[in-house]
């Protein structure tokens, strides 16, 4: 009987590394996408007012990048989890690629959104994308041209799907985060409400994130091809 023998519901948190082995930068490790760019200009409501054209073409450059990369062993392992797990389960990523659906993970909520998506600014709706995106870009709903953006949360909008996560954190027994810094609110705060609840936080990361790693039963340390498949066999062990 291992440490997760108890275990019953499960809430996972996804970041940037846990993609790292397929292809895609993270943000904001040296030379990461935030080292690149100016999120400022690429990455706020402000930047996308003022040049449109410049938002475009960065998520038209990471959009393509998606769609021509494979979700690595660490995407797998979680697919695998989520069809033998016999508790409850919630896969949350901050990632805006698709890996995680193309490696088979259903039980999936985007909290930033998704490269493959274009929110319309006049109707409000949401259609598949995955072509480019530019200023004469016309929604297929409404028809209305030059209002469709990527559907990406920028900084100083709110998150998708707080509520669901936060109702899945309150039942949760174990909560792990993979791959992320643990540095941006809210999903910073997502261990501190599973531990105030009385869950079980275990991080993977390559090394231990600072400050904030007291809040973890666990540190795993290690690239998330290598760990996650580990940390599912010990899951699915107990």
């Amino acid at each position: 009987m291992n440490s997760y023998s108890s275990i019953d519901s499960i809430v996972i948190l996804t970041g940037a590394g846990i993609s790292a082995a397929s292809g895609l930068d993270t943000f904001r490790d040296k030379g990461g996408i935030w080292a690149q760019y100016d999120y400022r200009e690429v990455a706020t409501p402000q930047g996308f007012s003022r040049n449109p054209g410049k938002v475009h073409a960065f998520y038209n450059m990471r959009r393509r990048q998606a769609l021509s990369v494979q979700p690595n062993a660490a995407h797998v392992a979680l697919a695998w989890l989520e069809r033998e797990w016999r508790g409850d389960f919630l896969l949350v990523t901050q990632n805006v690629d698709g890996l995680h659906e193309a490696a088979g993970s259903q039980r999936l909520l985007h909290m930033h959104g998704q490269l493959n998506s274009a929110l319309c600014r006049a109707c409000g709706e949401r259609t598949n994308w995955t072509a480019d995106m530019d200023v004469s870009s016309a929604c297929p709903v409404c028809g209305e041209v030059g209002r469709v953006r990527p559907d990406i949360v920028w900084f100083g909008e709110m998150p998708y799907h707080l509520d669901e996560i936060e109702d899945a954190l309150a039942g949760a027994d174990l909560f792990v985060s993979i791959g992320t810094s643990g540095t941006v609110y809210p999903a910073a705060g997502f261990a501190v409400e599973a531990r105030r609840r009385g869950a079980m936080a275990v991080e993977l990361n390559l090394e231990p994130t600072s400050p904030g790693t007291d809040l973890f039963s666990d540190s795993i340390e290690g690239p998330a091809e290598e760990t996650v498949p580990l940390f599912v066999e010990r899951l699915l062990a107990r």
